[in-house]
């Protein structure tokens, strides 16, 4: 019998889950991670808690099978951004013109609530050969300690991940690294120019040539999907007052990342960089400090679970779904680090981080569908 997902979604959003590492002081994952395990345990689920972290959990429900398929994860977090400057009560579920608002509608309760319902609704009428895992996780607004503990204990023959993806199946997405480059000066009275050297002035040249790495990435082509990768300076700090050489300037950049480069490529071309400066620039020193870094992440469009999401899409779509890639990062890279084939597939709506967010109500439904009917078929397929 089919299970409708909106009640639970609006179940889900009325629970405070914002991540406390993004804003201090908010409500973290205990509440909706404990309404997300009675609710999987009375529809017969073994539930595991994972709470390295005291206050921040992470649930892994298993439909164990009866022996003989494929196994499967899906995946969903908990954690929402702040509320913000959010419009109305951001935990009351508003349903108006077929569509769902509050925070976290779109990102991502109501992949949770599709990927809850859809795995219960494919096990509750008897065993399928292969196990059916969720794991809904914390922190993925952030750093995404919660995948990474649950693929310390768990893994599975593949995987979606329930971001919201417009009901379009996403075989990609960008990575990211960050870093610091610090531009070394010396400081002096604002009067002995033959003592100081300005770190301020010698970081514009790096400034510079960030721009010019910019150009020369965006008329690269990059990658079929995703395009080119890209290049910012996100903040910059430097001197100490309006009469001293600033001894140091510290420029923070995010550099996107496409499947073939990686951090350790990124270091590489800064290095080149500032090198370059070093031996151009009189008086250019610097040091180069690595910060976090995720892989990008590129699926395979032949492997099994694609093949299944992409055939159950389009019966439930009435057209093939529309191959995408996405410009964020997303934990489909950290499923396929640890070696299971994954895709990312979700609903339509609106307003990540916004003011205003929501789910497409008939999109929910039918994203519910589509993973019903994946888990039915590809969990009573052979390993």
């Amino acid at each position: 019998m089919a299970i409708d997902p909106l009640p639970l979604l609006e179940r889900l959003i009325a629970l405070d889950s914002v991540n406390p590492d993004l804003s201090p002081g908010g409500a973290g994952e205990s509440a909706v991670a404990g309404f997300c395990e009675d609710w999987l345990r009375e529809r017969g689920f073994e539930v595991h808690r994972l709470e390295r972290r005291p206050g921040r959990p992470s649930l892994v429900a298993v439909a164990r099978g009866s022996g003989g398929g494929r196994s499967l994860m899906l995946n969903g977090h908990l954690d929402t951004v702040a509320y913000g400057t959010y419009k109305g009560d951001p935990l009351a579920a508003r349903v108006q013109d077929g569509k769902l608002f509050g925070r976290g509608a779109f990102d991502m309760k109501s992949g949770v609530a599709a990927m809850m319902a859809a795995a219960a609704q494919a096990t509750e009428r008897a065993r399928l050969p292969g196990d059916v895992l969720l794991a809904c996780v914390a922190d993925e607004e952030h750093a995404s300690f919660g995948t990474e503990e649950v693929l310390e204990r768990f893994t599975a023959d593949a995987a979606i991940v329930t971001e919201p993806s417009h009901l379009e199946v996403t075989l990609a997405h960008k990575g990211f690294a960050w870093f610091e480059v610090e531009v070394l000066g010396r400081a002096a009275h604002g009067s002995r120019p033959d003592l100081g050297v300005d770190a301020i002035a010698k970081a514009g040249h790096f400034l510079v040539a960030l721009e010019e790495l910019g150009r020369r990435l965006a008329a690269s082509g990059g990658h079929r999907l995703l395009g080119p990768g890209t290049v910012h300076a996100s903040l910059i700090d430097g001197g100490e007052g309006p009469s001293t050489y600033p001894a140091h300037c510290r420029i923070t950049l995010e550099r996107r990342t496409v499947p073939g480069e990686s951090a350790a490529t990124v270091r590489a071309e800064l290095t080149g960089i500032l090198d370059g400066l070093g031996a151009t620039v009189p008086g250019f020193a610097y040091r180069l400090h690595e910060g976090l870094h995720r892989e990008p992440f590129e699926a395979d469009p032949d492997s099994a679970i694609a093949r299944v999401v992409l055939r159950q899409a389009e019966r439930v779509l009435g057209r093939p779904p529309v191959i995408r890639a996405e410009p964020f990062w997303t934990d489909c890279a950290l499923l396929a680090r640890a070696g299971i084939p994954c895709l990312l597939f979700g609903v339509d709506g609106g307003g990540a981080h916004a003011d205003t967010e929501w789910a497409d109500l008939a999109s929910v439904r039918q994203v519910t569908d589509v993973l019903a009917a994946t888990i039915t078929e590809f969990c009573s397929g052979t390993p």
